[in-house]
């Protein structure tokens, strides 16, 4: 019985060096190896599954075989509507920074590099009216669902937080290193990291200013996802 006990003992202790050792391996990886994993983490996306863009030519391709050159508009509270094509984000002063992404869910992806370009860059295309105030982030394609009418996805930030360094927010046009893939919202998406996931809108094709806030569409779903969504402060490694 003692012999017996004594292989339990054993088997239970490889199993638990096993996982520690597993553990401090992970905690070496370089960001290389940690791409892999952060690629594996679970996404969350609302919209048809019916496009994908090609960064090589800079189209977005849809699923009946049509295509059409991506365009990012700015538009709104402007003397003149702008209009960017992907080789133009690409050509504006590009930035990496390494964030945490957080998701309402409760899970965490730490220490992922986002490359992009930061919104004040943005700005110096337009003339915006002295009226405005907000920034609201349209998104490519159409929702499964549609709350209150509203028929693809959408966030809302003030531009003053758009433009404050210590928000570190960022138009992210790759991850990793490599060209922000489909499911992570390419061509272009928004990396907030001191908010929760659903304001990190992807697909963005379309930047409207305005003199108010709109709710988002998870927000308009559900009023339990508010405007304002901070990430809880025991939760940042970051403050």
């Amino acid at each position: 019985m003692s012999s017996e006990l004594n292989i339990r003992y054993s088997d239970s202790r490889r199993f638990f060096l096993g996982i520690l050792a597993a553990f401090t391996f992970l905690l070496s990886c370089p960001a290389s190896v940690w791409a892999f994993f952060i690629d594996k983490f679970p996404v969350r996306t609302v919209e048809k599954a019916d496009f994908r863009f090609n960064p090589k030519k800079g189209l977005i391709e849809w699923q009946g075989g049509e295509s059409e050159l991506f365009i990012l508009t700015i538009d709104g509270l402007v003397k003149e509507p702008v209009t960017l094509t992907y080789d133009d984000l690409k050509a504006l002063p590009q930035v990496e920074q390494i964030a945490d992404f957080h998701c309402v869910e409760g899970w965490s992806v730490k220490d992922t590099r986002w490359g992009g370009f930061r919104f004040g860059d943005i700005m110096k295309k337009v003339e915006s009216a002295s009226e405005a105030r907000y920034a609201i982030f349209h998104s490519l394609g159409e929702t499964e669902s549609r709350p209150r009418g509203q028929d693809h996805y959408i966030e809302s930030f003030p531009i003053s937080e758009l433009l404050d360094p210590e928000r570190e927010i960022l138009l992210v046009l790759d991850m990793n290193g490599k060209t922000l893939p489909h499911d992570h919202g390419a061509p272009l998406r928004l990396i907030a990291p001191y908010d929760l996931g659903y304001k990190n809108i992807k697909f963005i094709n379309r930047i409207e200013l305005s003199y108010e806030e709109k709710p988002g569409w998870w927000t308009l779903a559900n009023p339990i996802y508010t405007i304002k969504a901070r990430v809880p402060g025991e939760r940042l490694r970051k403050k």
